[in-house]
């Protein structure tokens, strides 16, 4: 599926020059990142500078400053056969050890070296990847429900419109200074697995093919769901609301207080004129001379598949009779390597298949037959067993430069000893584990989350996480979850083989037990966090 703006209508061959020569700009642009890069590994530039500038590049350096990470922007997760390519070359060629899946559906490469950052940053253009913005003061990777186009139960697929807004933030970012980052997000259904009602700028779609939009939302410190600005509107006139959003966020976004700089404090500021406001600036943007029209011409998907269906829980059916999607949950996000280069070279061999990141730090690998799906599962045997291990953790502190803790060790060692315990399959909930405030492990949408923090006890501080419990991203549904108190990081492990205990005792799944059973919950925890 491929959309064009009215405005920039063009054959293949020209729209191939244009990206040519897109691509050759960007280059341009990382001169200066090499260049910073390089003063920087020569203790030239200290950390806080080097963060600031390089973030612009979808890059940072890694707790210690020895090594770098690079964000690789994948447009609503989809990471197609060449983009595939790509990383799995990287992989091979700079003897990658590390590499996450992140909920923002990028994916991140870990423990580069000075040269190895900037050459990948740079021939990644070639691919069709721009790792500009992928951090900093940006627009970032537009994000999408993962099994858009391909899902039975969703209203439609919102893909078309991903790539094009995508294509549209990357093109306004040279010429805008954003208070601080842009999050766009489109959901195809309820589900609401991007997020689309708390956003930045969220898209959730409707049963009568429209979307609703959403505004000013967020995760993180001061978490807020998002205003409902906009609704039924037709898909073609969506680059509007994002160009309205920008204008407002231009206008009103605290250029001063970069604690205050997200768009979700203008609900602060604005109070209850942000509709209004949000409409004023629609308006005005309506009324520009600038043909923002988009024109989508569906490309369906003709692969067809044998009729026959693998015995697997992680094997979903599509709407595409005969087709089916794999479900692939890496521990904490992060495949081993060498099992990413080998779905890459099997998938090379597959007509239509694609790789989508899912925003939980998953992925799915989609438009397979029968037998290709069996040959994917064989590929992805080390993936996540049940729900609970299919939980969610940033990348941590012993990384990141900001983590607190180390969110990654935390869920690793908590599968190890949940392994041991054997509860049964939805006793434990998948939970939702950041390092810090910034959310990035997205817990404060969990049924149960923590978020990195520390513990007083006999006057000393101690390593814990802070305890949220019954968040929900679902649409209709949504709320963040309640805040209990703080629990030493040793102690986690026996609390939720206590809660495992009870809720096995009712001989129901966690979600479930809850329902009737919060204040036995609280009161558990109320032990670990007194």
């Amino acid at each position: 599926m491929r959309i064009d703006t009215k405005h920039n209508d063009r054959n293949d061959k020209e729209g191939g020059d244009a990206e040519a020569m897109q691509a050759a700009e960007w280059k341009k642009d990382y001169e200066e990142f090499i260049k910073v890069t390089k003063e920087f590994y020569a203790g030239n530039v200290d950390m806080k500078a080097y963060k600031g500038f390089s973030g612009g590049f979808g890059s940072y350096a890694q707790r210690g400053g020895k090594v770098s990470m690079l964000r690789l922007r994948m447009p609503g997760g989809r990471v197609d056969k060449e983009k595939l390519k790509f990383t799995a070359d990287c992989i091979l060629k700079y003897e990658i050890d590390k590499i996450h899946f992140t909920t923002c559906q990028t994916i991140q490469l870990h423990n580069l070296e000075e040269q190895t950052v900037c050459e990948l940053a740079v021939s990644a253009l070639d691919a069709g990847i721009i790792t500009r913005g992928g951090g900093g003061d940006f627009p970032r990777n537009v994000m999408m429900s993962p099994l858009s186009g391909v899902e039975k139960e969703e209203y439609f697929d919102v893909s078309p419109f991903v790539e094009q807004t995508s294509e549209y933030l990357l093109g306004r970012m040279k010429y805008i200074k954003l208070p601080r980052k842009l999050k766009v997000g489109f959901s195809n259904s309820p589900k609401n697995l991007p997020h689309a009602t708390f956003r930045d700028l969220g898209f959730a779609a409707r049963k009568d093919g429209k979307f609703d939009i959403y505004s000013a939302g967020g995760l993180g410190n001061n978490p807020k769901m998002g205003v409902l600005v906009a609704q039924a509107v037709e898909g073609e006139k969506i680059l509007y609301h994002v160009e309205a959003m920008i204008q407002l966020f231009l206008t009103y976004g605290n250029y001063e207080n970069r604690a205050k700089a997200r768009t979700r404090y203008m609900q602060d500021v604005l109070q209850d004129r942000y509709v209004e406001e949000y409409q004023k600036k629609l308006e005005a943007v309506s009324q520009s001379k600038e043909n923002l029209d988009i024109v989508v011409e569906k490309n369906e998907i003709t692969k067809s598949g044998s009729g026959t269906k693998p015995e697997s829980v992680r094997v979903i059916a599509q709407k595409q009779p005969g087709l089916y999607a794999v479900a692939y949950h890496p521990i904490g996000g992060c495949p081993m390597p060498e099992t990413f280069v080998e779905l890459c070279e099997a998938i090379q061999k597959m007509e239509q298949v694609e790789l989508r990141l899912a925003p939980d730090e998953g992925a799915y690998i989609i438009n397979c037959t029968a037998e290709e799906a069996e040959q994917m599962l064989e590929l992805t045997k080390d993936s996540a067993r049940n729900p609970f291990e299919t939980s969610v953790a940033c990348i941590g502190a012993s990384i990141c430069q900001i983590g607190v803790r180390d969110s990654q060790k935390l869920l690793s060692d908590l599968i190890e000893a949940s392994r041991k315990w054997n509860f049964a399959e939805g006793v434990l909930p998948q939970i939702h584990i950041s390092g810090c405030p910034s959310s990035c492990g997205t817990h404060q949408i969990g049924s149960i989350g923590f978020r990195g923090g520390m513990k007083k006890v006999g006057g000393k501080p101690q390593s814990a996480f802070l305890l949220f419990v019954n968040g929900n991203d679902t649409e209709g549904e949504e709320r963040f979850g309640e805040q209990l108190g703080a629990i030493l990081e040793e102690e986690i492990p026996k609390f939720l083989k206590e809660i495992g205990e009870k809720v096995t005792e009712s001989g129901k799944i966690f979600l479930d037990w809850y329902k009737e059973h919060d204040e036995i919950f609280k009161e558990i925890a109320k032990k670990y966090t007194e």
